[in-house]
């Protein structure tokens, strides 16, 4: 069987496509096989190999040796096998090469549908290869179109999507537009690879500052954490290894101008440079700034933080419509409640009010019950005896006795379980929308080839496997 210039289209679409010659060669193959096996039997055994030498495709045809024929397509009959192959037993497989296997202009069109397909996949593969390793790089592209309110940016080998949720709120882009984007994720669809970028990520503005800063680029500087609101604000916590580089003047620049150039590219998006501290409370403390923090109380096992201020510094603390408060909660991975000391010391005042009521308390150990957390009537019966008398100095049985007069006045109706008038003490509170804290490359990735690909991805590779006949 002849057919002319397969060697050259192997060429051409290699070039072109930029694909490896032995993956077009097996496509080429495939594609035969496909075809021979509809023209000669699904349940054959074929095998068809390309000849490099004399630029032809070979098609061989397996049949097992046996007494009875069965079903010709699968089986010869000894007398026949023996006039190819004198020392051929029954049981044994002989291969017939196929000379001629008559294609019609239909069967040679399937081939080429089939080449034209696995030749397109094999493209797919290796733009998602391609691109999948620089997921997490900044990329430049050029604005082509909208479609649906997402733009599709020209990559040059493949173009992307940057969809409206990932547009900086007030900034519009026509076409031939330049656009600096964050590379977030490469997934494989039924249409091929999807290329998605962000400008509103926090790791856009974790990427434009190693562009911006050498020392960032070097491993001088480390950005610890980072958080967004895109288009108002966004905060970052910076670390230097050195000792003797100020890691917020590095990231500043002569006169600003490194954070400046940054901010041009966030369409005049604020930003606030802090330095990070491994201790938790201090780097608090400057995630609020420009607020004067007077205390912060931390809950670890929840996540959460206290955080106490005058009330001439709430405002500062919460920042416009909470935004000082939100970015510094991401910042830190922590919830924060806003407090104001006036209210904090009313409420205390009230709570020692409260617990005054009881004969065997005064004002003293009341204070160091609502040190304590007791902080009502109702907080004190429900204490166990020992705790309550090991913080005030007294026996348990004084306690149990407190309690039981304590229980008698309260049937009586003559005391008040909870202090009265008592406002509510969190002036704001912000839990993180997401932890703004950066792992170390690769914390969190899995090993394998697996891990490359989300189970969608899978299933479509799956199916492909299912389409390919070996």
């Amino acid at each position: 069987m002849n057919f002319s210039e397969l060697g050259k289209v192997i060429d051409v679409l290699s070039k072109e496509k930029g694909i490896d010659k032995g993956i077009i060669t097996h496509a080429i193959e495939q594609a035969f096989l496909v075809t021979t096996r509809k023209k000669f039997g699904i349940q054959g055994e074929y095998e068809t190999k390309y000849n490099a030498e004399y630029d032809d495709i070979e098609i061989f045809q397996f049949k097992n040796v046996v007494e009875d024929v069965r079903d010709n397509v699968v089986e010869i009959p000894l007398e026949e096998a023996r006039k190819e192959d004198p020392d051929v037993e029954v049981g044994d497989q002989l291969g017939f090469k196929i000379e001629d296997p008559k294609f019609t202009r239909v069967d040679i069109q399937t081939v080429k549908q089939i080449i034209m397909q696995k030749v397109r996949d094999a493209e797919r593969e290796i733009l998602f290869s391609e691109f999948k390793h620089r997921e997490g790089d900044l990329i430049t592209g050029i604005a082509r179109r909208y479609e649906r309110g997402n733009i599709i940016v020209d990559l040059g080998k493949a173009d992307a999507v940057l969809s409206r949720r990932e547009i900086i709120p007030g900034e519009s882009f026509n076409t031939g537009d330049r656009i600096q984007a964050y590379l977030s994720e490469v997934v494989m669809t039924n249409r091929g690879p999807e290329i998605r970028l962000s400008r509103t990520s926090p790791m856009f503005l974790v990427k434009l500052f190693e562009l911006e800063v050498p020392e960032i680029q070097d491993g001088t500087i480390e950005i610890k954490s980072a958080a967004r609101e895109p288009g108002q604000r966004a905060k970052i916590a910076v670390q230097s290894v050195d000792k003797d580089i100020d890691p917020v003047g590095a990231c500043v620049g002569m006169k600003g101008s490194r954070v400046q150039n940054v901010v041009n590219e966030l369409r005049g998006e604020k930003i606030d440079i802090v330095k990070w501290n491994d201790d938790l409370i201090t780097f608090t403390t400057a995630a609020l700034a420009p607020s004067e923090i007077e205390n912060i109380g931390v809950d670890h096992e929840e996540r959460s933080m206290d955080v106490v201020v005058e009330e001439d510094q709430l405002s500062l603390a919460i920042g416009r419509r909470g935004q000082n408060v939100r970015l510094a909660a991401m910042l830190t991975g922590y919830k924060i409640n806003i407090i104001s000391k006036v209210k904090l010391q009313e409420k205390v005042k009230l709570s020692v009010e409260n617990l005054l009521q009881i004969p065997a308390l005064n004002e003293a150990t009341a204070q160091v019950l609502v040190q304590n957390g007791v902080m009502a009537i109702g907080d004190f019966l429900a204490t166990d005896d020992e705790e309550v008398a090991s913080l005030i100095g007294l026996q348990a049985s004084d306690i149990a006795t407190a309690k039981e007069e304590l229980t008698a006045k309260i049937e009586e109706g003559g005391v008040e379980l909870q202090p009265e008038g008592e406002e509510e003490l969190v002036s704001a509170s912000a839990v993180p929308q997401y932890k703004g804290i950066i792992e170390k490359d690769g914390a969190s990735s899995e090993d394998g080839e697996d891990a490359k690909f989300s189970e969608a991805e899978k299933r479509l590779r799956e199916e492909l496997a299912a389409f390919k006949i070996k």
